[in-house]
């Protein structure tokens, strides 16, 4: 047995013969510096192993594809509408074109295209993949945890443990606005959030509730489901209105979900940002400085994550020995027209 299921892989092969991964790769490569003893070990646990390496198992180095797959875990029809999921799919065409590679993009609608996403992962189509799977019940981060090409997720994959991860620290950009808007005098300050399965949402929820309860204020019943949309965000401050029509402050975990927000409340006659202050997450381009009045948001930068992901692919992929891990790149705090510039 292996201990990653019934496919031996390279680490497998690598501990048999008592070499490093890189070794093995050098090895099962056909490259040359390796020495004849190593050579000959590494051999022989291939074939006892029954290690049979795939086009897709060998590095980008080698370039025996010159392709990478970007997986975007979520119907086609919402990351075609999404801001986020757009500027990902451009940055990781413009990073994978300058290392030489081709951008390869598959959408997973559901579970059911899981299997076949797997078996095309894993039949020598492509040299690695970058993956965005956020929901917490997501059956692909798991089932990709077998495959011998190198992996990156753009943020943490659900409850998946054991994987290489490059996120943006979500929590920490939740407190930083909620503590912006306490700074103004805002007191009671709700927050639309994402979809609950969602651990992106779940941490820029924790980061406002966290920031409130330092403060000394009450967050109950002052959090709504927006689902990262226009509508969502729109819906959701208005059912905050009837709950709280008093509040003076809102923490939106997406763009959308502010620029949403902004319009419910001019429909109501509260104005912003003087009776009600917006601060957005994620500081998108085409919908933070358009959106009339400008967003107040998080910045977080799509391209950095995808060169970092791109980065530490083509690291795994040359054979470093890099132990899974999630990696929390900054954000922060961009102010425009839905603040306040100073306290009242």
């Amino acid at each position: 047995m292996t201990g990653r299921g019934s496919r031996p892989t390279l680490e497998d092969v690598a501990a048999k013969a008592g070499v490093s991964r890189s070794t093995a790769s050098r090895v099962l490569n056909e490259e040359s510096y390796v020495s004849p003893r190593a050579r000959d070990a590494v051999l022989a646990a291939a074939k006892a192993l029954d290690y049979s390496p795939n086009q897709a198992a060998r590095s980008l180095v080698t370039r025996q594809t010159g392709a990478i797959a970007l997986l975007l875990s979520e119907p086609e029809s919402k990351v075609l509408d999404d801001p986020y999921f757009a500027a990902v799919v451009r940055a990781g065409f413009r990073e994978l074109a300058r290392v030489g590679s081709q951008m390869l993009v598959m959408f997973v609608d559901s579970a059911d295209d899981v299997p076949a996403t797997v078996r095309f992962l894993s039949g020598g189509h492509v040299d690695g993949a970058l993956v965005f799977a956020p929901h917490r019940d997501d059956p692909l981060p798991s089932a990709l945890k077998a495959l011998s090409i190198p992996i990156v997720f753009g943020g943490r994959a659900g409850t998946t443990r054991g994987l290489h991860v490059v996120d943006f620290d979500n929590r920490a950009g939740a407190i930083l606005a909620v503590r912006h808007l306490i700074s103004l005098g805002r007191r009671k300050i709700a927050t639309i959030t994402g979809m609950r399965d969602h651990p992106a949402a779940t941490d820029r929820l924790n980061g406002w509730r966290k920031a409130l309860t330092e403060a000394g204020l009450d967050a109950d019943g002052l959090a709504e489901e927006g689902g990262f949309t226009f509508d969502g965000g729109e819906c959701a401050m208005e059912r905050l209105l009837e709950r709280a029509p008093d509040l003076d402050a809102v923490f939106a975990a997406s763009d959308p979900m502010a620029a949403g927000a902004v319009r419910a409340l001019r429909a109501r006659k509260r104005r912003v940002p003087k009776d009600v202050a917006v601060i957005g997450f994620d500081d998108n381009p085409t919908l933070a400085t358009a959106a009339s009045p400008s967003l107040s948001t998080v910045h977080q930068d799509p391209a950095e994550q995808v060169r970092e992901m791109v980065a530490l692919l083509t690291r795994l992929a040359a054979g470093e020995d890099i132990r899974p891990a999630r990696r929390a790149l900054p954000v922060s705090l961009v102010l425009r027209e839905s603040t306040p510039r100073v306290r009242p």
